[in-house]
């Protein structure tokens, strides 16, 4: 199965190279795959793990911030699913979060936490992965305006896969009130624009999340309550029979949806339990499933068995699925679900001597208080997810102290701040300095309006960012001012680093930066210099790159000529870093 068989031209000559697909239909192929892995034999699923990671390879190499963050989503998807293959999901989940933390990429970082949140299920850490889906919720709570950058059907899209990955966690959980809520937000977010494959897969999950909870309420004798979520649960695997004919999963043609998922074979088995369902779940129960399918099946098709006076058989299918379990953490609410089915059919003489009175009214009150605990586990989720909200909003308001709101660079305060850190750091030297004033600035503000001049120090400022290394820091001084810091830049690097800036801004549109132009004064940090000593020193750099008729970068050693225009004392300080350099 290789990545462009699909995509030949009509005589056959030659397939398109990955580098010649859009970013949409690499996105598109990707949702392909996540719906075919999902029920695939291992060895096809380990070959859609490897197109996943030529997918994202070639994403990363293109680096538009969004789509790698959704191939990252894809590859570690596909390895959640994948069994063996869950250990590896781990780096690329903490690549997907400091990818989307970076670029501001707030649903895809909120799905980051919520596959997290699997993962740990997986790993059976129940309590850290509650935390994980707090913290995705959130996130996806404060994300309330879509990006337009994105699109709106873009955008509703990745909020329903967020919601949709929460779910998935809370339903494996068990916390059902949680996970009801959960599905019904995603739902809402594509219910205007949602495809044939999204409503098969709404419909899917729903029915999967009303069984669950029916099993659980069964579990405290509340029958009534139980028979009313199978009943619904039933009545929507039928309406999933006509989106699943157009959905994206594999599937065969002109054969219905319940004879080939088993989760809406089990809908109908359960509200309903009869001879008439055995072979049909026979058939599933036996064959390739969706994830975490195989339970539900079991438990549906033990009782189209029992009701059929097959016992035996019942217990056999229970009993062996639950010897599957014991190698999948992943599903404790249900593994007690299929422990009570099995104490509900085993009549054996064993059970019957050793089944008293007393350890019935143990087990029912267990049970009682089990379901209580899930009342727990909803106030935990709500109290951590409030929290990180807060925590979130605490984070903003202290980063909108370091932020200045115009430009969105750091502020004076957050620059001395990493003046201090970078000086101390001995990985960090040589660290130049640049001190950058915007020429011909004045004449914007007079002859446009101030408003125009924010303008252009907003786009002053983005076109400083992209001219720099990522770990540079460019902030805003103040005025038309702007410092940049350049750690580890040797003196001949730095000065080409901000000359590639000077040309930068010099090359932009006239409309954009209205004929604007940078003059830098470059010093390096002496052993020892306070903050306000180098920043003098730049000071002084840059007024002779005004001299010297401006849109260059002047480094210390051309203040030689006009030592007491910047030295109280009409020395003539010199750094031996720029000894060979001029203006340029």
């Amino acid at each position: 199965m290789r990545l462009t068989d699909e995509a030949t031209d009509d005589t056959g000559a030659r397939r398109p190279t990955l580098a010649e697909m859009s970013d949409a239909w690499l996105v598109g192929r990707g949702r392909e795959l996540i719906a075919a892995v999902q029920r695939q034999p291992h060895e096809q699923q380990l070959e859609i793990v490897a197109i996943m990671d030529e997918l994202l390879e070639e994403t990363l190499r293109r680096g538009e911030p969004t789509l790698v963050a959704q191939l990252l989503r894809a590859s570690a998807f596909a390895r959640l699913v994948t069994r063996g293959l869950a250990a590896e999901a781990e780096p690329r989940l903490d690549e997907m979060l400091a990818h989307t933390r970076r670029h501001g990429l707030s649903l895809l970082r909120a799905d980051a936490h919520a596959l997290r949140g699997r993962r740990l299920v997986l790993a059976a850490q129940e309590d850290a992965a509650l935390t994980e889906i707090a913290r995705a919720l959130a996130i996806l709570d404060d994300s309330t305006i879509p990006d337009r950058q994105i699109g709106i059907r873009n955008w509703n899209r990745m909020l329903s896969n967020a919601l949709l990955d929460c779910w998935i966690v809370l339903n494996q959980l068990g916390v059902y009130e949680a996970a009801e809520e959960v599905l019904g937000r995603a739902h809402q977010a594509i219910r205007d624009s949602a495809s044939p494959h999204e409503i098969t897969l709404q419909l899917m999950n729903r029915v999967r999340l009303m069984l669950g909870w029916g099993l659980r309420l069964e579990r405290v004798e509340q029958y009534d309550e139980a028979r009313e979520k199978f009943r619904t649960a039933a009545s929507m695997a039928v309406a999933a029979e006509g989106p699943f004919a157009e959905s994206l999963f594999p599937r065969k043609a002109g054969v219905a949806a319940v004879d080939q998922v088993g989760v809406l074979a089990s809908a109908l088995a359960l509200h309903n339990p009869s001879e008439d369902q055995v072979a049909r779940l026979h058939e599933l129960n036996s064959g390739q499933q969706f994830p975490h399918e195989q339970e539900i099946v079991a438990i549906a098709l033990a009782r189209c068995l029992d009701r059929s006076d097959r016992r035996e058989e019942a217990l056999q299918v229970l009993l062996d699925v639950r010897a599957a379990m014991n190698r999948d953490l992943s599903q404790p609410s249900m593994r007690l679900n299929v422990a009570r089915e099995l104490a509900r059919l085993d009549t054996s003489k064993d059970f019957q001597t050793g089944a008293s009175p007393s350890m019935i009214d143990y087990a029912t009150t267990l049970e009682a208080e089990m379901w209580t605990l899930r009342e727990s586990q909803i106030a935990t989720l709500n109290a951590r997810r409030e929290h990180e909200r807060l925590s979130a909003e605490h984070g903003a308001i202290t980063q909108q102290a370091l932020q200045d709101p115009l430009t969105g660079l750091p502020n004076r305060r957050a620059l001395d701040e990493r003046l201090r850190t970078l000086a101390s750091s001995a990985d960090a030297q040589p660290l130049a300095v640049g001190l950058v004033d915007l020429d011909g600035f004045k004449g914007v503000n007079d002859r446009q309006s101030h408003a125009e001049g924010d303008n252009v120090l907003r786009v002053v400022a983005s076109t400083l960012r992209d001219a720099l290394r990522g770990d540079d820091v460019v902030a805003r001084y103040g005025g038309d001012e702007f410092i940049v810091l350049l750690p580890g830049a040797p003196a001949s690097a730095a000065k080409m680093a901000l000359g590639r800036a000077v040309k930068s801004v010099a090359d932009l549109p006239h409309h954009l930066s209205h004929g604007v132009t940078l003059s830098i004064g470059l010093v390096s940090l002496r052993p020892q210099e306070r903050a306000e000593q180098v920043l003098a020193r730049a000071d002084a750099a840059m007024y002779q790159a005004k001299r010297g008729g401006g849109n260059q970068v002047a480094s210390a050693n051309s203040m030689a000529t006009d030592a007491g225009a910047g030295w109280p004392d009409g020395s003539s300080p010199t750094d031996p870093a720029w000894d060979s350099e001029d203006p340029t």
